[in-house]
């Protein structure tokens, strides 16, 4: 059995949870979000809890409990609380701003870049530089997060380039001068 499969996950309040088939649908303030899981697993929700359980004891049943475990708390705490990734922006003329619902960057290159965002993900800028990445599907947020920064990863002489909130970029040593 997974350790963390045999937790229950607790509803909080304004959240709806609704079992069908192999489907469960979180309903909160957040938006909704559906997780889909197999028949290696049952869910169930009882007292204000969902419980998630194996029906076999092999090892592959017990790493699809944990994982659709996981997966049913990332929805329900999506809908409840969402997810956000925070960005930052380094580098000399590098900066971003909101066209509208749509995010415009300056990146070094010969044109602008922009970013449309998908359905339920919410962007905002702040001082130019910081992007936040707001969404309640935790996968989507960080894919969003990740195509955002893979237009300008930072490079390891100056740093410049879209890296993640607190990322530590390892720097290397300029060219050594002719003596």
């Amino acid at each position: 059995m997974s350790r963390i499969g045999k937790k229950p996950i607790d509803i909080p309040s304004g959240v709806e949870v609704k079992v069908e088939g192999n489907s469960v649908t979180v309903k909160g303030p957040k938006g909704t979000e559906s997780v889909s899981f197999r028949d290696e697993v049952k869910v169930s929700v009882k007292d204000n809890q969902i419980i998630v359980e194996p029906n076999s004891d092999d090892r592959k049943t017990g790493a699809l409990h944990g994982l659709f475990r996981t997966l049913i708390a990332n929805a329900v705490k999506g809908v409840h609380q969402g997810f956000e990734k925070k960005l930052e922006i380094v580098g000399v003329g590098y900066r971003a701003n909101m066209e509208g619902s749509n995010l415009n960057m300056a990146l070094g290159y010969s044109h602008p870049v922009l970013i449309v965002p998908p359905a339920g993900i919410k962007l905002s800028v702040e001082a130019n530089t910081k992007i936040t990445v707001q969404g309640s599907n935790k996968q989507t947020v960080g894919d969003v997060a990740a195509y955002i920064r893979s237009k300008r990863p930072p490079e390891v002489y100056k740093g410049k380039g879209v890296k993640y909130e607190g990322e530590y970029i390892r720097r290397k040593a300029g060219k050594a001068g002719k003596k």
